[in-house]
């Protein structure tokens, strides 16, 4: 019971660490930054790296994406310097639409299993009821039948003759 709540108390206190470890000392803006290289921009997670013009910006954090009048996409860096924002939008669209395409076809081969599968347990049982009371059903039909037949040896009303019972004797 411990562990369940110490584990992630300790992994947000450690990520809170590397945030705050990552970004720059307030006041330091990133445009500093500007004309070095990629590498020393994104040591700090909030800037943008500009690579057409060499530019070290801060990230537009109200936009998902930088404007096109601060930075077209395919030379904008944020995070590594070998990925541009470009590539990247491309990446993360195909990974999770083999994703979605995955989890489509894991679902529609589930349901197809279940279907070819045949009857489950419940259907078995009812199955194997009905075929039991049908044997018991014709068993007494066959007592039945017997029956009847005892009674009508014993009043002389027997089926070989049809036409006997309306003989005049």
């Amino acid at each position: 019971m411990v562990l369940r709540v110490l584990v992630p108390f300790v992994l947000v206190v450690f990520n809170l660490g590397l945030i705050v470890g990552q970004t720059a000392a307030p006041g330091s803006a990133c445009s500093v930054h500007s004309n070095t290289s990629c590498e020393i921009c994104l040591k700090n997670v909030s800037c943008l790296w500009c690579n057409s013009d060499q530019k070290c910006i801060d990230y537009p954090v109200r936009t998902i994406l930088p404007p096109r009048s601060l930075c077209e996409l395919p030379s904008a860096r944020w995070g590594v310097c070998w990925v541009d924002f470009q590539a990247l939008i491309i990446a993360m669209s195909m990974i999770l639409g083999a994703l979605l395409l995955a989890v489509l076809i894991c679902c529609c081969c589930c349901c197809r299993k279940k279907k070819v599968r045949g009857p489950d347990k419940t259907e078995e049982k009812i199955i194997r009821q009905n075929e039991q009371r049908k044997i018991r059903q014709e068993e007494r039909k066959t007592e039945m039948k017997v029956r009847h037949d005892e009674i009508r040896n014993k009043y002389g009303l027997t089926k070989e003759n049809p036409y006997t019972k309306f003989e005049n004797n």
